[in-house]
């Protein structure tokens, strides 16, 4: 499947922007995303990354989204760390390899409470920034996002935001913001197999 051309023709049924609550992992894949997005949606950016590791990285990481985000002139919700809620999603998956049956857990657990938030607060959309990686499997991605709509009756948006330059446009921004590039996924597991390369 082509998500983003899935995702334009969802795009062109719309008559006016709609609301989007857009999980984000980190400020660098979410520049290149709310430049796609914005003209289509009225965009709120939630950092919820409970996996990321040590907590000065997460907040090294949070500080520098928030900071993206004010001079983009997007909004920001804000959630706690909650970082035991990824240690309980992943448990008995600590030694698996990046890439393999660990990072879909931790893909859900953001993905499904931004589902959850997005209904709660009465969003049209909830989506994220994860596929603008080149590390990340759109596919895996697109069809937790495809469950979690069907579960918590809020539409989710299809995308590869990789796709057409999507990951080159995000190291040019980044550039251009002065975004700090961290150099592993999160966890302190992707971390250590960054380490061993």
């Amino acid at each position: 499947m082509n998500y983003n051309e899935e995702m334009k023709k969802i795009i062109n049924t719309f008559n006016g922007k709609k609301k989007i609550l857009l999980h984000s992992c980190c400020g660098p894949c979410s520049s290149s995303v709310i430049e796609r997005l914005r003209e289509y949606f009225d965009i709120t950016v939630l950092y919820y990354n409970p996996n990321i590791e040590p907590y000065e990285e997460y907040l090294k990481r949070k500080n520098e989204q928030i900071r993206l985000l004010k001079e983009v002139e997007i909004s920001y919700l804000d959630i706690d760390y909650l970082n035991d809620e990824y240690h309980n999603k992943i448990k008995g998956y600590e030694s698996e390899p990046e890439n393999g049956a660990r990072c879909p857990l931790c893909y859900e657990l953001r993905m499904e409470k931004t589902a959850y938030l997005a209904k709660e607060k009465k969003f049209d959309f909830f989506g994220t920034t994860l596929t603008v990686s080149p590390h990340k499997p759109s596919k895996i991605i697109n069809e937790i996002g495809i469950k979690l709509e069907q579960k918590h009756n809020i539409r989710f948006l299809l995308s590869d935001f990789k796709k057409e330059d999507g990951y080159k446009r995000s190291i040019e921004l980044s550039k251009e913001y002065e975004l700090y590039r961290q150099d592993y996924c999160g966890c302190l597991y992707s971390r250590r197999n960054n380490n061993e390369e």
